[in-house]
């Protein structure tokens, strides 16, 4: 609501989430300024230096893993390495170079809803205001569940499923995320599809969505030169173009009327689907080309963006809105609630990626330093990303004499609608459309590659995978393809996706125990996680995801698509969707429960890794004692040392 006056406030108030994220550094850094410089220096040169041949001498993990060709990753910028074994005795991949890994993450972190979704969040509830709750989140639940991903796969060296091998019974917490990446993938790749089918239009003469003159457009229709933005029965040739003339949603009655494909589409889509698979192909001698352009480019585009946008009529105005700041807003539960689920879904946990980006890095990486720099660039690249956006918007509520509530929006609306209208005003559309479309398709790509890579379990797999991505894709392509988009995009990795990280910190701070994994990352980067991290994975991030789930269930509001609202069934079936990748923890549990041996000690099995299940044998677990191995029998042991020094050592973690 641009239009109306926010409240003022002095003018230093705007800098307090400024303030707030220098005192976190201030704070959790557990470093001097100088070895803080130091380490960033290193980290740097490492950065831009390849590793020697492109492998790494890791040091030997003290809890060797088998590994299992259904936990494998193949990433799209690793080298086989020659030099390094995995404690198992395969040889292990290593990153090429460290800045492969860094712009792997920050290409899988931000992603198309760090340009449609943050800034209109942040206009609309309460502008610079709505920093506060949004760095709150983040540095109390975003940062410390980041951390915890790279440095679990880190140090296991293991993918999103294989990693439980620390704690048996949460195995299912990776087939969850697994599931859920490989349903997010059914809809995905569609968007990439849509921004390939815009790019091709934008190189005729006159862009297609400029005029009402055209065989899909409807009676409603009026000119982009006309003042319609006020007028509920006119719609733009923009719209039009989108639902009519891309979509042909004119030919689908719903979702129970799917009609045909869109054969435009089919093509499109193939294409992305080769240039995917060739992007996996040849390991380093592609995609490791690739994740330099496709991490990069969209940053090239948003500044050329926007220092076009600035010289548009009203475009000071939309900055103003985006940045003005209305703490009254605060005060409104929703604002809260809107930010952190924005925390959870932008960093991208929970989907498994990270765990298995960082398997691969060197057993030394200093995860620490990666997870502050790529979740902060995350969330700095999605702020300046609003102000691309809102130099457009204000340009489009003068140019309409409009509101600019009245033209902002969020989701596949602002970057197929919104945006492309405000692009065939401008002098030279054509060229302007085309930058602003290959941006959107780096930015699609870059996640749809890490999807697939998650979801291609066998290296081998990766031709098989894209066909059934393929062949799932084409309900999405049908007339009506846009109400399953919407279903799959509501259902998919919702409320789904925040169980499975609430499980996946419980499994990690309350069952593994939050000081032995803090052991583990202070073997693997020299020091140990300060108290703050230590409290918030044990208590801040679980309880934080817990009311997250909470609200996610009682603040349900069933999909729709404009005016147009799904059946009972569409809803029962998209439940079925995003349980049956939660389900797969209890399943796993019951399984794991059947198949191990004994009676009572089948717990204790479940919770104790793999690889020290012959503490059980013993009768000393992680948290509790087997009964048949009373306390005094125990304390006999430890008095007549018949544990070696290692074994010692873990009893003092289980004892």
């Amino acid at each position: 609501m641009a239009a109306s006056p926010r409240s003022s406030f002095p003018c230093h108030l705007p800098f307090l989430p400024l303030f707030i994220f220098l005192l976190y550094l201030v704070v959790f850094f557990p470093l001097s300024p100088r070895s803080i410089c130091s380490s960033w220096l290193v980290g740097f040169r490492e950065a831009v230096e390849p590793s020697a041949g492109g492998t790494v001498s890791a040091l030997p993990s003290p809890k060797p893993q088998a590994s299992t060709p259904c936990s494998e990753f193949t990433s799209s910028a690793l080298v086989t390495s020659t030099g390094q074994t995995h404690p198992s005795g395969e040889q292990r991949e290593t990153w090429g170079k460290k800045i492969d890994f860094l712009l792997s993450v920050i290409g899988f972190a931000v992603d198309l809803a760090n340009v449609w979704r943050f800034p209109y969040l942040c206009y609309k509830n309460g502008g610079g205001a709505f920093l506060v709750p949004y760095l709150l989140f983040m540095v109390i639940a975003g940062m410390p569940l980041f951390y915890m991903e790279l440095a679990l796969g880190q140090y296991n060296r293991e993918g999103a499923a294989g990693v439980w091998k620390i704690c048996p019974v949460f195995k299912g917490v990776g087939f969850t995320v697994i599931l859920i990446s490989l349903y997010v993938g059914f809809y995905y790749n569609v968007i990439i599809a849509w921004a390939l089918f815009y790019l091709f239009s934008s190189f005729s003469g006159e862009l297609p969505w400029v005029n009402c003159n055209n065989t899909w457009n409807s009676a409603n229709c009026s000119d982009l030169n006309a003042t319609l933005l006020n007028d509920s029965h006119k719609v733009t040739p923009a719209l039009e173009y989108f639902e009519r003339g891309v979509l042909h949603m004119q030919d689908s009655r719903g979702i129970d009327d799917l009609g045909l494909p869109r054969w435009q589409l089919t093509s499109c889509l193939a294409v992305v689907i080769v240039v995917l698979y060739f992007s996996l192909w040849k390991g380093v001698k592609t995609s490791g080309k690739v994740v330099w352009i496709t991490a990069t480019m969209p940053y090239v585009v948003l500044t050329v963006l926007l220092l076009r946008g600035v010289t548009l009529p009203g475009a000071i105005d939309g900055i103003k809105a985006y940045l003005s700041v209305d703490f009254l807003r605060l005060c409104d539960a929703q604002v809260w609630i809107e930010a952190a689920t924005q925390i959870c879904f932008s960093l991208g946990v929970g989907f498994g990626v990270l765990i298995a980006f960082s398997s691969y890095n060197k057993f030394s990486n200093n995860c620490y330093r990666d997870a502050i720099i790529t979740s902060s660039i995350n969330s700095l690249t999605s702020f300046f990303s609003g102000f691309v956006i809102f130099s457009f918007l204000g340009y489009m509520s003068q140019k309409h004499n409009v509101a600019l509530d009245k033209v902002a929006t969020d989701g596949p609306g602002l970057v197929f609608i919104i945006y492309p209208e405000a692009i065939a005003t401008l002098p030279g559309s054509s060229v302007w459309a085309v930058i602003f479309f290959i941006m959107l398709l780096t930015l699609g790509i870059d996640s749809a590659v890490n999807t697939i890579e998650l979801t291609a379990l066998f290296e081998h797999a990766c031709l098989d995978t894209n066909i059934f991505f393929f062949q799932r894709f084409l309900n999405l392509l049908l007339y009506g393809g846009i109400y399953v988009f919407t279903l799959l995009d509501h259902f998919a990795a919702g409320t789904s996706i925040l169980f499975g990280v609430l499980i996946e910190a419980i499994g990690i701070a309350w069952f593994y125990g939050v000081d032995r994994f803090s052991d583990d990352i202070q073997e693997m980067i020299g020091h140990r996680p300060g108290l703050y991290w230590r409290l918030c994975w044990k208590f801040v991030s679980p309880c934080f995801l817990l009311f997250m789930v909470v609200v996610s269930f009682a603040t349900f509001n069933p999909p729709k698509y404009g005016s147009y609202y799904f059946p009972t069934w569409a809803n029962m079936v998209g439940w079925c969707l995003s349980i049956s990748s939660m389900i797969m923890v209890p399943l796993y549990a019951i399984y794991k429960f059947c198949t191990l041996p004994g009676s009572f000690c089948k717990l204790a099995y479940a919770i104790t890794p793999e690889t020290e299940h012959h503490l059980v044998e013993r009768g000393e677990v992680r948290q509790f004692t087997v009964g048949y191995q009373s306390f005094k029998q125990i304390t006999q042991i430890r008095n007549r040392q018949l544990f070696s020094p290692k074994e010692d050592s873990l009893h003092k973690f289980y004892g």
